[in-house]
Protein backbone atom coordinates (compact mmCIF):
# COMPACT_ATOMS: atom_id res chain seq x y z
CA UNK A 1 0.00 0.00 0.00
CA UNK A 2 1.32 3.46 -0.87
CA UNK A 3 2.43 5.91 1.80
CA UNK A 4 -0.17 8.09 3.48
CA UNK A 5 1.76 11.36 3.72
CA UNK A 6 -0.53 14.34 3.21
CA UNK A 7 0.15 15.65 -0.31
CA UNK A 8 -0.58 19.25 0.64
CA UNK A 9 -0.37 20.80 4.09
CA UNK A 10 -2.45 23.78 5.15
CA UNK A 11 -0.03 24.83 7.89
CA UNK A 12 -3.08 25.67 10.01
CA UNK A 13 -4.30 22.27 11.07
CA UNK A 14 -5.55 22.26 14.65
CA UNK A 15 -3.48 20.04 16.91
CA UNK A 16 -5.16 16.98 18.36
CA UNK A 17 -5.96 18.21 21.84
CA UNK A 18 -5.86 14.80 23.42
CA UNK A 19 -6.94 15.92 26.88
CA UNK A 20 -10.65 15.89 26.15
CA UNK A 21 -13.86 14.70 27.73
CA UNK A 22 -16.44 12.42 26.12
CA UNK A 23 -18.64 14.61 23.95
CA UNK A 24 -21.74 14.10 26.13
CA UNK A 25 -19.81 15.59 29.06
CA UNK A 26 -19.29 18.87 27.19
CA UNK A 27 -22.95 19.93 27.50
CA UNK A 28 -22.90 23.29 29.29
CA UNK A 29 -25.96 24.86 30.93
CA UNK A 30 -24.60 28.39 30.64
CA UNK A 31 -23.85 28.13 26.94
CA UNK A 32 -27.21 26.43 26.40
CA UNK A 33 -29.01 29.34 28.02
CA UNK A 34 -27.28 32.08 26.04
CA UNK A 35 -27.68 30.16 22.76
CA UNK A 36 -31.41 29.69 23.29
CA UNK A 37 -31.80 33.34 24.24
CA UNK A 38 -29.86 34.57 21.20
CA UNK A 39 -31.88 32.48 18.75
CA UNK A 40 -35.17 33.34 20.43
CA UNK A 41 -34.64 37.06 19.82
CA UNK A 42 -35.31 36.62 16.10
CA UNK A 43 -39.01 35.94 15.63
CA UNK A 44 -38.61 34.17 12.28
CA UNK A 45 -35.94 31.86 13.75
CA UNK A 46 -38.12 31.11 16.76
CA UNK A 47 -40.96 30.06 14.48
CA UNK A 48 -38.72 27.73 12.49
CA UNK A 49 -37.30 26.21 15.69
CA UNK A 50 -40.78 25.58 17.06
CA UNK A 51 -41.70 23.82 13.80
CA UNK A 52 -38.51 21.69 13.92
CA UNK A 53 -37.32 23.39 10.73
CA UNK A 54 -34.17 24.88 12.22
CA UNK A 55 -31.48 23.17 14.27
CA UNK A 56 -28.23 24.60 15.64
CA UNK A 57 -25.27 23.03 17.40
CA UNK A 58 -22.33 24.88 18.95
CA UNK A 59 -19.08 23.82 20.64
CA UNK A 60 -16.93 26.46 22.34
CA UNK A 61 -13.27 25.42 22.04
CA UNK A 62 -11.73 28.69 23.24
CA UNK A 63 -10.40 26.69 26.19
CA UNK A 64 -9.89 23.38 24.35
CA UNK A 65 -9.52 21.10 27.36
CA UNK A 66 -12.83 22.45 28.73
CA UNK A 67 -15.03 22.34 25.61
CA UNK A 68 -18.66 23.45 26.00
CA UNK A 69 -21.54 22.16 23.86
CA UNK A 70 -25.06 23.51 23.41
CA UNK A 71 -27.77 22.96 20.83
CA UNK A 72 -31.30 23.86 19.83
CA UNK A 73 -33.16 20.97 18.18
CA UNK A 74 -29.77 19.27 18.32
CA UNK A 75 -31.25 15.78 18.06
CA UNK A 76 -33.76 16.66 15.31
CA UNK A 77 -32.72 14.86 12.14
CA UNK A 78 -33.22 16.83 8.93
CA UNK A 79 -32.49 16.50 5.25
CA UNK A 80 -28.89 17.65 4.78
CA UNK A 81 -28.25 17.40 1.01
CA UNK A 82 -24.48 17.21 0.37
CA UNK A 83 -23.34 17.61 3.96
CA UNK A 84 -23.37 13.83 4.67
CA UNK A 85 -20.57 13.43 2.14
CA UNK A 86 -18.40 13.57 5.27
CA UNK A 87 -19.55 9.98 5.81
CA UNK A 88 -17.83 9.05 2.54
CA UNK A 89 -14.68 10.81 3.75
CA UNK A 90 -14.79 8.76 6.95
CA UNK A 91 -15.38 5.52 5.06
CA UNK A 92 -12.55 6.19 2.61
CA UNK A 93 -9.98 6.63 5.36
CA UNK A 94 -11.26 3.66 7.32
CA UNK A 95 -10.87 1.56 4.17
CA UNK A 96 -7.34 2.89 3.75
CA UNK A 97 -6.63 2.00 7.36
CA UNK A 98 -8.01 -1.51 6.80
CA UNK A 99 -6.04 -2.02 3.59
CA UNK A 100 -9.16 -2.05 1.40
CA UNK A 101 -8.24 1.14 -0.47
CA UNK A 102 -4.85 2.35 -1.66
CA UNK A 103 -3.97 5.85 -0.54
CA UNK A 104 -2.79 7.80 -3.56
CA UNK A 105 -2.69 11.33 -5.00
CA UNK A 106 -5.57 10.38 -7.29
CA UNK A 107 -7.76 9.27 -4.37
CA UNK A 108 -6.82 12.42 -2.47
CA UNK A 109 -7.95 14.51 -5.43
CA UNK A 110 -11.31 12.72 -5.59
CA UNK A 111 -11.82 13.39 -1.88
CA UNK A 112 -10.84 17.05 -2.22
CA UNK A 113 -13.29 17.55 -5.08
CA UNK A 114 -16.07 15.86 -3.11
CA UNK A 115 -15.53 17.92 0.05
CA UNK A 116 -14.22 21.34 -0.99
CA UNK A 117 -16.15 21.73 -4.25
CA UNK A 118 -18.94 19.34 -3.19
CA UNK A 119 -18.65 17.53 -6.53
CA UNK A 120 -21.54 15.11 -7.01
CA UNK A 121 -19.64 13.08 -9.59
CA UNK A 122 -16.71 12.63 -7.21
CA UNK A 123 -19.05 11.64 -4.38
CA UNK A 124 -20.91 9.14 -6.55
CA UNK A 125 -17.67 7.56 -7.75
CA UNK A 126 -16.39 7.16 -4.19
CA UNK A 127 -19.71 5.79 -2.99
CA UNK A 128 -19.56 3.21 -5.78
CA UNK A 129 -15.97 2.41 -4.83
CA UNK A 130 -16.75 1.94 -1.12
CA UNK A 131 -20.36 0.73 -1.11
CA UNK A 132 -23.43 2.02 0.70
CA UNK A 133 -23.50 -0.88 3.13
CA UNK A 134 -19.92 -0.22 4.21
CA UNK A 135 -20.76 3.45 4.81
CA UNK A 136 -23.78 2.47 6.91
CA UNK A 137 -21.73 0.01 8.94
CA UNK A 138 -19.14 2.66 9.77
CA UNK A 139 -21.71 5.31 10.71
CA UNK A 140 -23.17 2.80 13.14
CA UNK A 141 -19.76 1.67 14.42
CA UNK A 142 -18.69 5.23 15.25
CA UNK A 143 -22.21 5.96 16.58
CA UNK A 144 -22.76 8.87 14.24
CA UNK A 145 -26.22 7.40 13.67
CA UNK A 146 -28.07 6.23 16.80
CA UNK A 147 -31.80 5.50 16.30
CA UNK A 148 -32.72 5.88 19.98
CA UNK A 149 -31.30 9.43 19.93
CA UNK A 150 -33.13 10.66 16.86
CA UNK A 151 -30.81 9.24 14.21
CA UNK A 152 -27.82 11.33 13.14
CA UNK A 153 -25.58 11.44 10.09
CA UNK A 154 -26.71 9.20 7.24
CA UNK A 155 -25.72 8.68 3.63
CA UNK A 156 -27.83 6.16 1.77
CA UNK A 157 -27.63 7.16 -1.90
CA UNK A 158 -25.32 8.62 -4.51
CA UNK A 159 -25.63 12.20 -5.86
CA UNK A 160 -28.15 12.52 -7.38
CA UNK A 161 -29.87 9.45 -5.93
CA UNK A 162 -30.16 6.57 -8.36
CA UNK A 163 -31.94 3.23 -8.26
CA UNK A 164 -29.70 1.95 -5.46
CA UNK A 165 -30.82 3.49 -2.18
CA UNK A 166 -30.36 2.72 1.50
CA UNK A 167 -32.62 5.16 3.40
CA UNK A 168 -32.32 5.47 7.17
CA UNK A 169 -35.10 3.74 9.13
CA UNK A 170 -36.62 6.65 11.09
CA UNK A 171 -37.68 9.20 8.46
CA UNK A 172 -36.67 7.40 5.28
CA UNK A 173 -34.03 10.00 4.40
CA UNK A 174 -31.03 9.15 2.23
CA UNK A 175 -28.99 12.25 3.09
CA UNK A 176 -29.54 13.32 6.69
CA UNK A 177 -27.86 14.78 9.75
CA UNK A 178 -28.46 16.19 13.22
CA UNK A 179 -26.70 19.29 14.53
CA UNK A 180 -25.47 17.34 17.56
CA UNK A 181 -23.79 14.58 15.54
CA UNK A 182 -22.20 17.09 13.19
CA UNK A 183 -20.63 18.86 16.16
CA UNK A 184 -19.52 15.52 17.55
CA UNK A 185 -17.88 14.63 14.21
CA UNK A 186 -15.68 17.73 14.23
CA UNK A 187 -15.01 17.42 17.96
CA UNK A 188 -13.72 13.88 17.48
CA UNK A 189 -11.58 14.98 14.54
CA UNK A 190 -9.95 17.81 16.47
CA UNK A 191 -9.16 15.34 19.24
CA UNK A 192 -7.67 12.83 16.80
CA UNK A 193 -10.47 10.44 17.75
CA UNK A 194 -11.73 9.22 14.38
CA UNK A 195 -9.83 6.09 13.32
CA UNK A 196 -6.48 7.47 14.55
CA UNK A 197 -4.75 10.84 15.06
CA UNK A 198 -3.05 10.42 11.68
CA UNK A 199 -6.30 9.69 9.82
CA UNK A 200 -8.11 12.47 11.69
CA UNK A 201 -5.45 14.91 10.55
CA UNK A 202 -5.77 13.74 6.95
CA UNK A 203 -9.54 14.27 7.05
CA UNK A 204 -9.11 17.72 8.58
CA UNK A 205 -6.68 18.67 5.82
CA UNK A 206 -9.27 17.79 3.17
CA UNK A 207 -11.99 19.71 5.05
CA UNK A 208 -9.80 22.84 5.11
CA UNK A 209 -9.75 25.69 2.57
CA UNK A 210 -13.42 25.56 1.49
CA UNK A 211 -13.96 25.89 -2.24
CA UNK A 212 -17.53 27.20 -1.96
CA UNK A 213 -17.94 30.72 -0.61
CA UNK A 214 -21.48 30.67 0.69
CA UNK A 215 -23.41 30.29 3.97
CA UNK A 216 -21.06 30.29 7.00
CA UNK A 217 -17.93 30.70 4.89
CA UNK A 218 -19.17 33.86 3.14
CA UNK A 219 -19.04 35.58 6.54
CA UNK A 220 -16.11 33.80 8.17
CA UNK A 221 -13.69 34.24 5.27
CA UNK A 222 -13.73 38.01 5.81
CA UNK A 223 -11.73 37.59 9.04
CA UNK A 224 -10.50 33.99 9.24
CA UNK A 225 -7.82 32.54 6.88
CA UNK A 226 -9.15 29.73 4.66
CA UNK A 227 -6.60 27.24 6.02
CA UNK A 228 -8.21 27.70 9.44
CA UNK A 229 -11.73 26.88 8.29
CA UNK A 230 -12.71 23.20 8.13
CA UNK A 231 -16.09 22.86 6.50
CA UNK A 232 -18.76 20.86 4.69
CA UNK A 233 -22.14 22.20 3.64
CA UNK A 234 -25.13 21.21 1.57
CA UNK A 235 -28.26 22.61 -0.03
CA UNK A 236 -31.15 21.47 -2.18
CA UNK A 237 -34.31 23.45 -2.86
CA UNK A 238 -35.32 24.96 0.51
CA UNK A 239 -32.99 22.72 2.53
CA UNK A 240 -29.80 24.42 3.71
CA UNK A 241 -27.12 22.89 5.93
CA UNK A 242 -23.64 23.91 7.03
CA UNK A 243 -20.98 22.79 9.47
CA UNK A 244 -17.61 24.31 10.29
CA UNK A 245 -14.69 24.01 12.66
CA UNK A 246 -13.09 27.43 13.15
CA UNK A 247 -9.53 27.17 14.46
CA UNK A 248 -8.19 30.70 14.18
CA UNK A 249 -5.19 32.26 15.92
CA UNK A 250 -5.61 33.09 19.60
CA UNK A 251 -9.04 32.10 20.96
CA UNK A 252 -11.52 32.13 18.05
CA UNK A 253 -12.01 28.38 18.17
CA UNK A 254 -15.41 26.77 17.88
CA UNK A 255 -17.60 24.29 16.00
CA UNK A 256 -20.89 25.42 14.50
CA UNK A 257 -23.51 23.34 12.70
CA UNK A 258 -26.97 24.28 11.49
CA UNK A 259 -29.76 22.91 9.33
CA UNK A 260 -32.63 25.02 8.03
CA UNK A 261 -35.71 24.07 6.04
CA UNK A 262 -36.75 27.44 4.63
CA UNK A 263 -36.39 29.34 1.36
CA UNK A 264 -34.35 31.99 3.21
CA UNK A 265 -32.00 29.38 4.64
CA UNK A 266 -28.90 30.76 2.93
CA UNK A 267 -29.33 34.17 4.57
CA UNK A 268 -30.27 32.63 7.92
CA UNK A 269 -27.00 30.68 7.99
CA UNK A 270 -25.05 33.82 7.09
CA UNK A 271 -26.78 35.78 9.86
CA UNK A 272 -26.17 33.03 12.39
CA UNK A 273 -22.37 33.44 12.39
CA UNK A 274 -22.16 36.94 13.96
CA UNK A 275 -24.81 35.97 16.51
CA UNK A 276 -22.74 32.99 17.62
CA UNK A 277 -19.46 34.90 17.64
CA UNK A 278 -21.00 37.62 19.80
CA UNK A 279 -22.21 35.19 22.45
CA UNK A 280 -18.83 33.40 22.47
CA UNK A 281 -16.87 36.64 22.88
CA UNK A 282 -16.81 36.68 26.73
CA UNK A 283 -15.40 33.14 26.88
CA UNK A 284 -12.81 34.00 24.24
CA UNK A 285 -11.68 37.08 26.19
CA UNK A 286 -11.30 35.02 29.37
CA UNK A 287 -9.40 32.30 27.54
CA UNK A 288 -7.11 34.88 25.95
CA UNK A 289 -6.30 36.36 29.36
CA UNK A 290 -5.52 32.93 30.81
CA UNK A 291 -3.31 32.14 27.85
CA UNK A 292 -1.38 35.39 28.20
CA UNK A 293 -0.75 34.68 31.88
CA UNK A 294 0.37 31.13 31.10
CA UNK A 295 2.63 32.37 28.31
CA UNK A 296 4.40 34.79 30.65
CA UNK A 297 4.95 31.96 33.13
CA UNK A 298 6.21 29.54 30.48
CA UNK A 299 9.79 29.11 29.21
CA UNK A 300 10.87 31.49 26.44
CA UNK A 301 9.94 30.35 23.00
CA UNK A 302 6.76 28.50 24.00
CA UNK A 303 4.55 28.26 20.92
CA UNK A 304 1.15 29.89 20.91
CA UNK A 305 -1.64 27.33 20.67
CA UNK A 306 -2.85 26.96 17.11
CA UNK A 307 0.00 28.96 15.60
CA UNK A 308 1.20 27.91 12.18
CA UNK A 309 4.39 25.90 12.00
CA UNK A 310 6.65 25.39 8.97
CA UNK A 311 5.31 22.57 6.86
CA UNK A 312 2.32 22.06 9.12
CA UNK A 313 3.69 18.77 10.40
CA UNK A 314 1.35 17.13 12.88
CA UNK A 315 4.11 16.12 15.28
CA UNK A 316 5.43 19.69 15.57
CA UNK A 317 1.97 21.19 16.05
CA UNK A 318 0.96 18.55 18.56
CA UNK A 319 4.12 19.01 20.60
CA UNK A 320 3.62 22.77 20.85
CA UNK A 321 -0.01 22.40 21.84
CA UNK A 322 0.74 19.80 24.49
CA UNK A 323 3.14 22.29 26.09
CA UNK A 324 0.37 24.88 26.17
CA UNK A 325 -2.03 22.41 27.76
CA UNK A 326 0.49 21.53 30.45
CA UNK A 327 0.96 25.19 31.29
CA UNK A 328 -2.80 25.64 31.63
CA UNK A 329 -3.36 22.65 33.91
CA UNK A 330 -4.74 23.59 37.37
CA UNK A 331 -2.77 23.11 40.58
CA UNK A 332 -3.07 19.63 42.12
CA UNK A 333 -5.49 20.86 44.81
CA UNK A 334 -7.89 22.06 42.09
CA UNK A 335 -7.60 18.78 40.16
CA UNK A 336 -8.90 16.82 43.16
CA UNK A 337 -12.02 18.93 43.56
Amino acid sequence: MAGTRIPESSGGLPPQIGLHRPFAATVDAGLQSVLESALDKKRSWRALIEQNKMAVGLVDLSTPQAARFASVNGYTMMYAASLPKIAVLLAAYQNIQDGLLRDSPALHEWLVRMIRQSSNSAASYLIWLIGLQRIEDLLLRFQFYVPQYGGGIWLGAAYPPGALRNPEPIKGLCHAATAMQLCRFYYMLVNGGIISPKRSEQMLEILSRPGLHDKFVSVLETHVPPERLFRKSGEWNAHFADSVLVWDHDCRKYILSALVDDKNGEQILRDLVPVVEKLLAPAQIQARARRQIASRQSPAGLKQAGASTPGGLCSTILQGFQEILKSLQPEPKDTRQ
